[in-house]
């Protein structure tokens, strides 16, 4: 699938569910899938410093896919395919542009993996969107971050709206629970294809029970009280 065509999709389907366009609430996170092929890259490393050895490793790569979504009815408003095993730190930005560029998102919600004084001033300063990330990356300390955005989420941390974040978890649980956690497909390219299916496949799902939730409601009697 062309990933142009599965953007056209991708908004085509939330637009159905919100004609404003406009986010309150958003959140993004990433997930691993299960392949039953999964590709392995090599690596020599360096074993010990003082002996100059090597040693020779294969690390296992897999299918990863980091969406950000609608808080208030889990919609997906984009989605990247990645390969793991990967930091989510440099992924903030790809993951929201294409969300940014075809909704009015107000709020965004990420974990401590997104955790940048870039990527707060990319979603603050650039797009004027409020972000909400625990400044937890680099090492512990109890001294104030350098950083304006990361020093504001040390003294002024909203721990309630935070806990929204679940959201995007129950989106990945949704996908998995629904259509499964594995792919089928082989190839890298193939495999992307595949994510973007269950992507489109989760938003066409939450529509059709929508309508027919609405549906139902036009068909239930209003009792009066007398």
């Amino acid at each position: 699938m062309c990933l142009d065509i599965a953007n056209q999709l991708l908004e085509s389907s939330v637009r159905v569910i919100n004609e404003s366009r406009e986010i309150k609430l958003a959140a993004v996170d990433s997930t691993g899938l299960e392949a039953g092929h999964t590709s392995r890259y090599f690596v020599r490393r360096k074993r010990s410093r003082q002996l100059e050895t090597y040693e020779e490793t294969y690390y296992r790569r897999w299918p990863k896919l980091a969406i950000a979504c609608d808080c208030s009815n889990h919609m997906i408003l984009s989605a990247i395919t990645t390969r793991g095993p990967s930091v989510d730190i440099n992924q903030f930005e790809k993951i929201m542009t294409p969300a940014i560029n075809r909704h009015i998102i107000e709020h965004v919600l990420a974990d401590a993996g997104y955790d940048s004084e870039s990527n707060h001033r990319f979603a603050r300063d650039t797009n004027n969107i409020k972000s909400t990330i625990p400044p937890k990356h680099g090492r512990p300390t109890t001294k104030p971050f350098s950083g304006k955005y990361r020093r504001l989420m040390q003294e002024e941390f909203e721990k309630e709206i935070f806990g929204q974040r679940w959201q995007v978890e129950t989106v990945f649980s949704m996908i998995k629970r629904n259509q499964g956690e594995a792919l089928l497909s082989k190839s890298d390219l193939a495999q992307n294809r595949e994510m973007m299916l269950k992507v489109l496949t989760h938003n066409i799902a939450i529509i059709l029970l929508v309508k027919e939730l609405f549906y139902r409601a036009c068909l239930t009697p209003l009792i009066f009280p007398s």
